[in-house]
């Protein structure tokens, strides 16, 4: 599904040459769950960006279904990132005067659904996260737990089959952590990639494989054994 052939991405400020990710080359089969790992600096953020295609890499290329991302023009790599990719960051980044059902219309706006579907779909999709009761509310109304759910929510709203996540337990209490692994893992299990870079070595463990980054590379793969609670 996803490929990466020979990828790295330099950085140059001045006369200097900064390696944020060194030459890799990976498959990321469809229906995976991938945790990436590593220091801060070790191009994890890097690699999430330029498989969002949001940003370049300097030589190789990135080939999503076989068709090379960023060979693609500019208008239609949009189009990639609205029908094919959902975002979760760790800060949510909600529109602070919006309801909850109104953030969560946002990429079905973008993407110019009709009215009725957008507030169908929406209601449906908060509904899923456990927030039928908060649609009305804007963020400062809800918890941070709540927010996040929001955020997953509007993620899902044009059915990505690929989902980056970037740090999302990272502002949460463990217990609400745990209840956002728990959405991503059903997330995956309906059918959808997911790749997440994460420092929380329990929040890996919820995936199905582990890369671990350092100085730009990947030094090491790990399968994970999934224990299933009844």
């Amino acid at each position: 599904m996803l490929t990466l052939e020979a990828v790295r991405k330099v950085y140059r400020k001045k006369q200097d040459e900064v390696v944020a990710l060194d030459t890799t080359s990976l498959e990321i089969a469809r229906g995976d769950f991938i945790a990436i790992i590593g220091p801060s600096g070790s191009g994890k953020t890097t690699l999430l960006s330029m498989l969002g295609a949001m940003s370049a890499p300097s030589e190789g290329r990135i080939l999503l279904d076989g068709e090379s991302i960023y060979d693609l023009p500019v208008n239609l790599r949009a189009e990639v990132r609205q029908n094919k990719i959902g975002f979760v960051f760790q800060t949510f980044n909600l529109i602070p005067y919006l309801t909850a059902i109104e953030n969560v219309q946002i990429p079905m706006v973008l993407a110019k659904k009709h009215r009725g579907e957008q507030r169908e779909k929406a209601e449906a999709l908060l509904a899923k996260v456990g927030l039928q009761d908060r649609m009305q509310h804007k963020p400062a109304e809800l918890s941070v737990g709540q927010q996040q759910r929001v955020a997953l929510a509007r993620m899902l709203a044009n059915d990505p089959s690929i989902i980056l996540a970037d740090e999302p337990t990272g502002n949460l209490d463990p217990d609400t952590k745990e209840q956002v692994m728990e959405f991503l893992t059903q997330f995956n299990e309906e059918g959808r990639t997911i790749i997440m870079v994460t420092h929380d070595l329990s929040a890996a463990d919820c995936a199905r494989k582990t890369l671990t980054l350092s100085e730009g590379s990947i030094c090491d793969t790990q399968q994970n054994q999934l224990l299933k609670t009844a």
